[in-house]
């Protein structure tokens, strides 16, 4: 059989994403080096999928606490969970499809590779080379299985290729993916290199494989109700794995959060009077240093290349954007705030959970300036003798390009900012989240979901062509970073009861998180936020203590009937990746394995409706991939599909 027409084929020199289209390939293709060199490239290839459409956010930011919809929504079911949420919806059809396409291009190169005998290749010659990339596809098909199974539940074990036409797949147990998953992850492990630089990058490593090793023993033992095989020996498991990671691998956290996602700009800084005299930019350069930081462990890899990139790239910096071309004085859409589709807004919960005054996450994540990018001065009002500044200032613009045009102010609901006072303010569009005419009086909202904070981890101001409309960006698509290993080894020690081991792994981010000296920040943190107008370093009070889970601490917004000690403990870890990871597509399945994603969503995201139920914590089996199957040879029956599908569905 021949796996697929579109493989990866890459030189020494090229970066390891670049691919070209291969059209005219034969089975025994597979049979040489170079066939099976591009063989296990192209199994990469369905890494991408999660990342080039509305899929992305659909599955794994809606639906949840931390967002909830904006005006100009797409598949709100994935929200609502409508009744539209079925067994015909393209999106479970397009996880099945692509992670199954990985699944068998992994088995195809691992029985090959086993198979071949030539010690005159370069690249396959040797024992050692032919188990490299063995374990290289083993990692890969265990990653593809953990994605399944925490969307779908038990789905049919596949890792052999079959020699005729095959037509049946009953699913397996949740246990038993779990276990092939654990199997596949140790033999790949100590095979493979910690990590790859240069043109190697984006290759399955050994620490891809034990982070992911330690997040699936995370997720199986966090189960208590749910049955996924789990075991009392799964968080000493995670621990260790996770701790092998931050020890051994060579990763390394980024000394500053804001460096992972830096191709924007940080808020805070407001420039003074219009004397900036340029709209903000950035550069390809910025999203070459995202792509290579050293604290990401595994990415999807998109090109930069026009003549290489796939029809879709990676799309995800079009969902988060508010609609700040239309209704903001002085702007228009451009390419460093980007394309915005604005369909998801961040729910309440999503910005109180932060510490904004000591943690500089906050600012890092959310973007609440928007700077005036329109050239025409035409109409605007000038700067007179009476009034101006400074002379120099006479006769300009009281406004101009690169001057502010927007300021979204967060403010708590127990400081209102005066109406008065925003009359006062320069001559930009204020939204306060909350104000009032007069003290005490009735508060009314700016925030909305046409304007509201757009998360800006995945602005990409550069993208394929240079038009504004471009949908297609460049950079990767991050699957794991050392912060979220940190938070897993955290997780792990807790669930153990060894809380103080715990706050170690969370206080290291924390400590990352918080203000260094003279760092700019938001003038809101003085102005609305109760903070000093200094810039020293706030580490020591951005630690966290176990006062925050053994009592009811007002800053972790509890639900109600989470009372105990370990159970607040696990609702301070989902806020911890909140503050943490917000938006960076692990939400729905942090709650769904936490079995929270029912009283968390309905708590916290506005939006759900009166259909969301228990059951939605798995996704429904693709009812195309059921009627493409037979049981005892025979079509699947009704029944046979009922007792197929995940209940509820």
């Amino acid at each position: 059989m021949v796996v697929g027409a579109a493989l990866l084929v890459f030189s020494s020199c090229k970066k390891f994403i670049e691919e070209e289209l291969v059209t005219t390939l034969t089975e025994d293709y597979y049979k040489t080096d170079n066939g099976l060199e591009d063989l296990v490239k192209s199994a990469y290839a369905p890494l991408q999928w999660k990342f080039t459409g509305e899929q992305s956010y659909c599955m794994y930011n809606f639906g949840t606490d931390e967002f909830r919809e904006g005006d100009q929504f797409n598949n709100v079911r994935y929200n609502d969970y409508d009744a539209n949420l079925n067994a015909n919806d393209a999106f479970v059809n397009g996880l099945w499809i692509n992670n199954y396409s990985g699944i068998r291009r992994c088995n195809q190169g691992i029985d090959l590779i086993s198979k071949f005998d030539d010690p005159t290749s370069k690249v396959l010659g040797t024992t050692a080379q032919k188990n490299l990339r063995i374990a290289e596809l083993k990692a890969l098909r265990a990653f593809y299985y953990l994605q399944l199974v925490q969307q779908l539940g038990g789905v049919p074990l596949v890792t052999t290729v079959p020699t005729d036409p095959q037509y049946e797949f009953p699913r397996a147990s949740i246990e038993q993916v779990y276990n092939q998953i654990m199997t596949d992850f140790k033999e790949a492990g100590p095979a493979l290199p910690w990590r790859y630089t240069g043109a190697d990058r984006g290759r399955a490593t050994r620490a891809m494989a034990y982070h992911f090793m330690a997040k699936a023993y995370l997720t199986r033992g966090s189960a208590v109700s749910d049955k996924r095989g789990q075991k009392p020996t799964d968080m000493d498991s995670a621990v260790y794995y996770a701790n092998e990671v931050i020890t051994s691998s060579g990763h390394a956290l980024e000394a500053d959060y804001g460096n992972l996602f830096n191709a924007s700009y940080p808020d805070g800084v407001i420039p003074q009077l219009g004397e900036n005299g340029s709209a903000p930019l950035s550069s390809k350069a910025k999203i070459d240093a995202n792509n290579a930081s050293n604290e990401i462990i595994f990415a999807a890899q998109f090109s930069s290349n026009l003549n290489l990139a796939t029809n879709t790239n990676n799309q995800t910096h079009l969902f988060y954007a508010t609609q700040y071309d239309a209704g903001m004085p002085g702007m228009t859409r451009d390419f460093f705030n980007g394309r915005p589709f604005r369909r998801l807004r961040p729910t309440d919960y999503s910005i109180d959970i932060f510490d904004k005054v000591n943690d500089s996450r906050f600012f890092k994540t959310f973007q609440t300036v928007f700077y005036r990018n329109i050239t025409s001065n035409t109409g605007l009002a000038v700067w007179t003798a009476a009034n101006a500044p400074t002379p120099s200032l006479v006769g300009r613009p009281r406004v101009g390009i690169g001057d502010t045009a927007a300021l979204f102010i967060v403010n708590p609901r127990s400081n209102p900012v005066l109406t008065s006072d925003i009359s006062r303010m320069r001559f930009y569009a204020i939204y306060a989240r909350f104000k009032t005419t007069a003290p005490g009086g009735a508060i009314t909202e700016d925030f909305s979901n046409n304007k509201y904070l757009t998360m800006w981890k995945f602005a990409d101001p550069v993208r394929l062509t240079n038009t504004n409309n471009e949908a297609r960006g460049i950079r990767n698509g991050t699957f794991a970073r050392l912060g979220e290993t940190y938070l897993i080894l955290a997780e792990a020690n807790g669930r153990k009861g060894d809380y103080s081991t715990a706050l170690t792994y969370v206080n290291a981010l924390r400590n990352r998180a918080a203000y260094k000296a003279n760092e700019a920040r938001s003038p809101q943190i003085w102005q609305y936020l109760g903070g000093a107008n200094t810039l020293n370093a706030t580490a020591a009070s951005n630690l966290a203590t176990t006062d925050l889970f053994t009592t009811n601490a007002a800053s972790e917004l509890y639900p109600a009937n989470v009372t105990s000690t370990p159970d607040r403990f696990i609702h301070f870890i989902l806020n911890e990746r909140t503050r943490e990871l917000c938006g960076e597509f692990y939400r729905w399945e942090d709650l769904a394995r936490t079995e929270t994603l029912f009283d968390r969503t309905k708590l916290y995201n506005a939006d759900i409706s009166p259909s969301f139920a228990a059951f939605h914590k798995l996704r429904p089996i693709p009812y195309l991939q059921m009627i493409a199957q037979t049981v005892n040879g025979k079509p699947m029956s009704a029944a046979d599909m009922a007792a197929y599908q995940n209940p509820g569905y």
